[in-house]
């Protein structure tokens, strides 16, 4: 049978979730009415990653190996947004693949999420060299990228890691431990929940606590929407 004819009579029976076959619980896909929304989702990021194309936009082309557009579920109800991509994402060309993003995992799983379940990306797209710090010139050139990702994704709550991430989606200059664990509103009404970038926490393990109950909270609060 042609998959799909198999998929319509699927949708046709009333069977819209499909399931993972390692844990058979968490849906993977769903069918219906969100479909359209997902491939439409899908198709502006498609749009935004090849806008973005080579990019030579700052400086920082000279030294990545590759670019870090962002990956996870179109239709994510939250998106999380680091700074900047670390050495192993600009090795594979995906963030959060490093000891952070393996610790960003734990913590979601911990706190009820899978990755494929969010979606995932950075305020830069390049590497700075040595994960130093990004500078202002790069961030006004990478970031419009970062906002239309989020336009595209129109995620109930963007989850700012880090001081870099909140500041730019929150347009003020609080320190990260003033304001982390608060919803916040931010650039264009979208609410921020900012928290510890897990880059941090690897190198003060003692808040690993605080940024997984920050991260409970939210999974609470998005939860409580449905």
């Amino acid at each position: 049978m042609d998959p799909r004819n198999l998929l319509f009579w699927y949708w046709e029976a009333g069977i819209t979730e499909f399931f993972r076959l390692d844990n058979g619980r968490e849906p993977v896909r769903r069918l219906g009415d969100g479909d359209a929304d997902y491939r439409e989702k899908e198709e502006a990021l498609r749009r935004i990653r090849e806008e973005l194309g080579d990019c030579r936009r700052c400086g920082l082309w000279r030294t990545r190996t590759n670019l870090v557009f962002g990956e996870g579920n179109p239709n994510a109800k939250v998106m999380f947004v680091g700074e900047a991509p670390g050495e192993e994402e600009d090795r594979q060309g995906r963030p959060f693949v490093g000891l952070a993003g393996k610790l960003l995992t734990r913590l979601m799983r911990d706190a009820g999420w899978e990755r494929e379940e969010v979606y995932i990306a950075n305020v830069l797209k390049c590497r700075p060299p040595g994960n130093r710090n990004p500078k202002e010139e790069e961030i006004e050139a990478c970031s419009p990228f970062l906002l239309k990702q989020i336009e595209a994704i129109k995620p109930r709550v963007i989850c700012a890691l880090g001081t870099f991430s909140a500041q730019l989606l929150i347009g003020k200059k609080l320190p990260i431990s003033r304001i982390r664990g608060r919803l916040l509103e931010g650039w264009k009404g979208y609410r921020i929940f900012p928290t510890y970038h897990p880059a941090y926490l690897l190198r003060n393990p003692r808040q690993k606590t605080v940024a997984l109950m920050d991260l409970r909270n939210l999974k609470a609060l998005v939860e409580g929407e449905r």
